[in-house]
């Protein structure tokens, strides 16, 4: 007898079929571990942050499997004043795709408690830092738009992802303090999204694109308030022509909102391109306006240690060898890392007030959750010339 592909495993097991092969899940004919693509970008991969309404921390994590690369990664980052933590994990990933079904790499690890609601993060004592978090959802996930990134004729991003808001409960540990997670004063959001998105070793990339990259305006925002949560997304060309616009409120009882096309102002910390906060002016299904005004209490970049945007020290998907672990420091101050950050997203710790006829809630009532930003390169709506070009207040 042969496999469906005439290949075999080292004792005749069929090379692909694995424990998810058991279950109703298909959705091509052919193993559930073989990517839907055979792009050698195929990802699926998990992001969380988690943070208090202090400004004093926040903590980002994450894991993915990488199926045409043949690996799986981790990484914690934590941002504690001037100081910016990493500890990255990596190894092989199981050809059949069994490690799937438990989430791990070395000592980390995403328990799955209750689909959709609740979950368990772990990294065991590696490199001094420790984490056992618990993930309750506030609000129902959102599941974003599709978001499809072309160069010339190439697809560089053809991802789905759906986010959620909610609250943290555990232990944070970092050389031997140990800072309790309360779900009173914790939150944060998450995001799960898979498809194909720039990881791994660099490629030969063929003819330059033309016209040239000359950078990207980026904005993501889901936070958490009592009645409802906010998710917003959007991205924009040099010229500010906006490629993704998605702007949905979930109410707690599960209504869904799109409020338009938002008017967004950044307000930048004067010779950077950090932002303080942002304006972004909505308007519900039926007309009336709604306004959030956000606020950044701790600016993480994800590009300093995090693996996302090029990051020099940490790409995800990158072939480290089996069981393979480090950890990084970053001094904020130093000029070689501060020098980084305009050349990437950002992540705050971010708040927000709603204001407005259609704010469905009293003026004024505060959430908390995630402000991402970045503004590389041109972007003529913001008055950036070029990739060097900043803020002038």
């Amino acid at each position: 007898m042969t496999g469906v592909a005439g290949e075999h495993g080292r004792h005749g097991e069929y090379v692909g079929i694995g424990p998810l092969d058991e279950y109703p899940i298909h959705q091509l004919p052919q193993p559930v571990a073989w990517g839907g693509s055979s792009d050698r970008h195929f990802y699926d991969r998990s992001y969380f942050n988690c943070h208090d309404r202090s400004g004093d921390i926040m903590l980002i994590t994450g894991l993915g499997f990488y199926p045409n690369l043949g690996t799986k990664d981790a990484y914690v980052l934590v941002r504690r004043g001037d100081v910016q933590t990493a500890v990255h994990l990596s190894d092989a990933a199981d050809p059949r795709g069994g490690d799937r079904m438990e989430q791990r790499v070395g000592g980390y690890r995403v328990e799955v408690v209750e689909p959709l609601r609740e979950l368990r993060v772990v990294l065991e004592e590696t490199e001094g830092i420790a984490v056992d978090l618990r993930w309750r959802g506030l609000h129902p996930v959102i599941q974003e738009l599709p978001h499809v990134m072309r160069q010339g004729p190439g697809t560089v991003l053809n991802a789905q992802r759906f986010a959620q808001v909610g609250s943290w409960e555990g232990r944070i540990a970092i050389d031997g303090e140990e800072i309790a997670v309360t779900p009173e004063l914790w939150t944060g959001s998450r995001d799960r999204s898979w498809g194909i998105r720039p990881q791994g070793e660099p490629v030969t990339p063929g003819r330059p694109a033309e016209p040239p990259f000359d950078g990207m305006w980026w904005l993501y925002v889901p936070i958490g308030f009592d009645e409802f949560c906010l998710c917003v997304i959007i991205q924009e060309t040099p010229d500010g022509y906006r490629t993704v616009n998605d702007c949905t409120r979930v109410w707690r009882d599960g209504r869904v909102e799109q409020l338009g096309w938002p008017r967004v102002e950044i307000r930048y910390e004067p010779g950077t391109r950090v932002p303080t906060g942002a304006t972004l002016a909505c308007t519900t299904p039926d007309g009336r306006p709604l306004t959030f005004e956000v606020t950044s209490h701790l600016p993480t970049p994800i590009h300093v240690g995090g693996g996302y945007g090029g990051d020099s020290d940490w790409a995800h998907g990158t072939w480290k060898g089996t069981g393979f672990t480090e950890r990084v420091t970053y001094d904020m101050n130093d000029p070689a890392v501060a020098g980084r950050v305009m050349f990437g997203v950002i992540d705050h710790v971010g708040s927000a007030t709603v204001h407005g006829p259609g704010a469905g809630v009293p003026d004024g009532t505060e959430g908390w959750g995630l402000f991402e930003h970045g503004a590389l390169g041109r972007h003529d709506p913001s008055g950036f010339t070029d990739w060097f070009d900043v803020s002038g207040g």
